[in-house]
């Protein structure tokens, strides 16, 4: 069983200059609901089926399978064209964890959120000084949400 354990930080000053490296991410949501999440993601050159379950605290379920690039763009195509998500990620070394730092486009230009993945809810990590305010529980900056309202329309 996969558990995801995540925190997510609104950015106070981009850190795109520090990133090892960047990727362009195009995600849309098959099914978004209370209970669970599934979504179609290029990542780079890559594809993937990703199913998540309800957050439990800090804590998921998450399950990812790489898939053909014909299927991932078909499904996206039929099933995602209304819910598309469209961002840059920026991955950010601090104090041996790495932040993967979102910079979003389209209706959700604007908007940078860096999250931290931890093994535990309370593992203690430092905050780099260009994190600012958490969201890790504010529902609207939630990929699946921001997917559906969009941060230009807040």
């Amino acid at each position: 069983m996969a558990i995801e354990i995540e925190r997510k930080f609104l950015v106070k000053e981009t850190p795109f200059q520090l990133a090892k490296k960047s990727e362009q991410i195009t995600q849309g949501y098959l099914i978004n609901d209370e209970h669970k999440v599934v979504r179609i993601r290029k990542k780079g050159t890559e594809y993937y089926l990703t199913i998540k379950g309800n957050a439990i605290g800090l804590s998921r379920l998450e399950y990812e399978f790489l898939i053909p690039e014909q299927d991932a763009q078909e499904i996206q195509k039929y099933f995602c064209k209304d819910s598309m998500i469209h961002k840059t990620r920026h991955y950010v070394e601090f104090q041996g964890h790495t932040w993967e730092v979102d910079e979003f486009h389209g209706e959700n230009e604007g908007l940078v959120v860096a999250e931290i993945e931890l093994d535990s809810e309370d593992e203690s990590f430092e905050k780099p000084e260009w994190i600012g305010d958490e969201v890790s529980n504010d529902e609207r900056y939630y990929n699946m949400n921001l997917s559906t309202r969009p941060f230009s329309n807040w």
